[in-house]
């Protein structure tokens, strides 16, 4: 029995502490790889993954190219380098920018959608803009699951917006209720967790 392994989260303003908050949530023995962009400046050293790892049980790294994927440990994008989802391993891409940015959500979305299908959760949080609207799309023509904050749970309900703006979303929940609901859907078999799609333009759950 598949269970989902690969959680992406996207995103920007008001990113670092929406991503804190839902990390800090989560067991540390969560049987899942987790990895994050989020928008930062492309110059100079990033210490995303200690602020992250500071308040959560899971494991945060710093990505590097080819390092590998294992459970329970988060995989955060370094500055002014796409993050990449190989099948095991990360990549790191000096492709060009995407919605403005590098890295940028779509790119990580689109690459773990190819790589793992239905066992991906994609996540938007905080942010303004569209990133990551697209890749939820991807994610769902995969079989993949997606996640959205709820718009008016987010300080900067851009990237929400633009994300239920695009098409369905299977999960829109407040972001305290977040974590439940990410382990919640890792203890569902995949074909459980993908098959209701909502009809409208997301569905509220939680």
């Amino acid at each position: 029995m598949q269970r989902h392994r690969i959680i992406i989260t996207g995103a920007s303003a008001g990113g670092v502490e929406a991503v804190t908050q839902l990390f800090a949530g989560l067991r540390g023995d969560l049987p899942a790889a987790l990895f994050v962009v989020i928008h930062q400046c492309a110059h100079g050293p990033s210490l995303l993954h200690e602020i992250i790892g500071r308040r959560t049980a899971l494991t945060v790294v710093a990505a590097t190219d080819g390092m590998a994927i294992e459970p329970s440990r988060v995989y955060v994008a370094p500055p002014d380098r796409h993050l990449l989802v190989a099948p095991g391993h990360c990549i790191l891409g000096l492709g060009p920018r995407e919605n403005h940015a590098r890295p940028a959500v779509d790119p990580l979305f689109r690459s773990a959608a190819e790589s793992y299908g239905s066992l991906v959760i994609g996540v938007v949080l905080s942010g303004n803009l569209d990133d990551g609207a697209a890749g939820l799309r991807v994610i769902q023509k995969h079989g993949g699951v997606t996640v959205v904050q709820e718009p008016a749970d987010a300080p900067y309900p851009g990237m929400p917006h633009a994300a239920l703006r695009a098409g369905p979303i299977d999960h829109i929940v407040p972001l305290e209720q977040m974590p439940m609901l990410i382990e919640a859907l890792i203890n569902l078999p995949v074909e459980h967790s993908a098959a209701a799609r909502p009809a409208g333009s997301g569905c509220r759950t939680w």
